[in-house]
């Protein structure tokens, strides 16, 4: 929510304050855990700090941590320039994220790494206008996944890349098997539409049909919702835009067959691949560097020395005061004892001269 996200910004606003590296997990959970023991101290400054808030982020970081986030959010971070290689020839090279155990077993980990890797193309690319070529394109496969229970920020974030990421020469393309498996709003903002042949066998597969038909700009010389069924292997509906960006009418193509491998590959395929990719071993090993986490921790360290040497100096103060008083009662019941003792010889002199004079008078 709003406040959550809020006090996200002020962790990280005050971790550069602080001069503190946010660079995984374990840094921002110890940052949080950091501002809600200072909370009152940083108040004035940067605000309110809900511990409630502090605690229902650190359950959602629990949940990603359980997912494996611990491992796929630190270093060395993906670099961009790595995803926009060219071979030797000057073409681009292709880059696969296998996410299929990532979508089924952490899916909230799919999508965080996917708003995270939006978020840096957006900001980290310059405007180019309207290039011939783009620089970077996003092929996502199996579409419906990504956008099936995403949070909402992940849509808002999809949305806003999609409408503005072509000034920086960035493509985007959603691979489904309906167009309807993409919000309305992301949908709304594509200019290339390829369709393959749906077919229909129960009344809701017709209105799904009715509905991608109408999702295409019409052609007067034939029925789209008619020819989505009657398309045969190879053959699509296409839609795209013209060079002032108005969208054309649909037209029926036959899409030319892949020259690549159709199908999955090996897992003795796959090593081989690796193995000849120049990227290998620039992200096979972590790097943990200094940063938030080693920082505090070493801050609570000496706090800690610090307060047993307070404590350690008043004890030895406590029984320095201690031993003075033992010394003074000392010197004190010697004294009294000393004065009583005294008192008592002279008191009892005193009696006996009074009364040996009372008694010599009487004789």
């Amino acid at each position: 929510n709003e406040t959550q996200s809020g006090l996200l910004y002020g962790c990280f606003k005050i971790a550069d304050d602080q001069g503190l590296l946010l660079l995984d997990l374990k840094d921002l959970r110890s940052m949080l855990t950091w501002m809600g023991d200072n909370a009152k101290k940083l108040r004035s400054e940067y605000g309110n700090i809900s511990s409630s808030s502090i605690g229902a982020i650190q359950r959602k970081l629990l949940v990603l941590e359980e997912q494996g986030a611990e491992h796929f959010f630190a270093e060395p971070a993906i670099k961009l320039s790595d995803l926009m290689q060219v071979d030797f020839s000057g073409n681009g090279v292709i880059s696969i994220l296998d996410a299929t155990k990532l979508m089924a077993e952490s899916p909230k980990v799919y999508s965080s790494f996917l708003l995270w890797l939006l978020s840096e193309i957006f900001e980290q690319l310059p405007e180019v206008g309207n290039p011939d070529k783009p620089k970077l394109v996003f092929f996502f496969d199996e579409a419906h996944l990504l956008f099936d229970q995403a949070p909402k920020m992940l849509i808002d974030k999809i949305e806003q890349v999609v409408r503005l990421i072509r000034s920086k020469g960035v493509g985007i393309y959603f691979i489904t098997q309906s167009p309807l498996d993409i919000p309305e709003d992301i949908l709304g903002q594509l200019g290339l539409k390829i369709q393959h042949a749906l077919r229909s066998f129960t009344p809701k597969d017709r209105k799904v049909i009715k509905s991608v038909a109408q999702s295409f700009p019409s052609n007067p010389e034939f029925s789209t919702e008619t020819l989505i069924t009657a398309l045969g292997t190879g053959e699509a509906l296409v839609s795209v835009l013209d060079d002032k960006g108005r969208p054309l009418p649909v037209q029926k193509t036959l899409i030319r067959p892949p020259e690549s491998h159709i199908g999955p590959i090996t897992k003795e395929e796959r090593q081989v691949r690796i193995e000849r990719s120049p990227l290998k071993g620039h992200y096979d090993t972590a790097v943990d560097r200094e940063s938030a986490y080693e920082r505090l921790k070493d801050r609570a360290k000496e706090i800690q020395a610090q307060q047993n040497e307070e404590e350690l100096q008043k004890t030895k103060e406590k029984n320095n005061s201690a031993g003075k008083s033992r010394r003074q009662s000392t010197s004190e019941a010697f004294i009294k004892s000393a004065v009583r003792s005294i008192g008592s010889q002279i008191g009892r002199q005193l009696i006996r001269g009074i009364m040996g004079s009372l008694f010599r008078g009487r004789r």
